[in-house]
């Protein structure tokens, strides 16, 4: 699908050979762009899944809860997960560290006498 009114063996006019090394270097600087955000996004990815060899696995924990008692809240607070509990008509607060789920604290209210 060639134009035959374009004779190929006719050099350029200056103007026209301006105009495609001016084309020729605007691809050369999209090209070096295109491979210098690809490098960038491999760069990324690779650090985020290499980052991650020091941080523990994940941890699974099972608490129990006394008979009756039922969850009335979860919370998170810094890195702390915080759970209400209602046992029996009285609140208990249990805090738990978010990265290993071992227990930290307990608060209970009681009503006074």
């Amino acid at each position: 699908m060639s134009n035959p009114d374009i004779d190929e063996d006719e050099p350029l006019s200056p103007a026209q050979a301006q105009i495609v090394a001016r084309v020729r270097w605007l691809m050369l600087i999209s090209s070096i762009a295109t491979m210098l955000g690809i490098a960038v996004v491999v760069t990324v990815i690779g650090y985020r899944v290499f980052r991650t060899e020091g941080r523990p696995s994940p941890v699974e924990s099972t608490a129990q809860l006394p008979k009756g008692a039922r969850v009335v809240s979860t919370a998170t607070a810094g890195d702390r997960i915080v759970v209400t509990i209602d046992i029996g008509g009285a609140l208990e607060v249990r805090t738990f560290d978010a990265r290993t789920l071992s227990p930290e604290g307990r608060l209970r209210f009681v009503a006074e006498p």
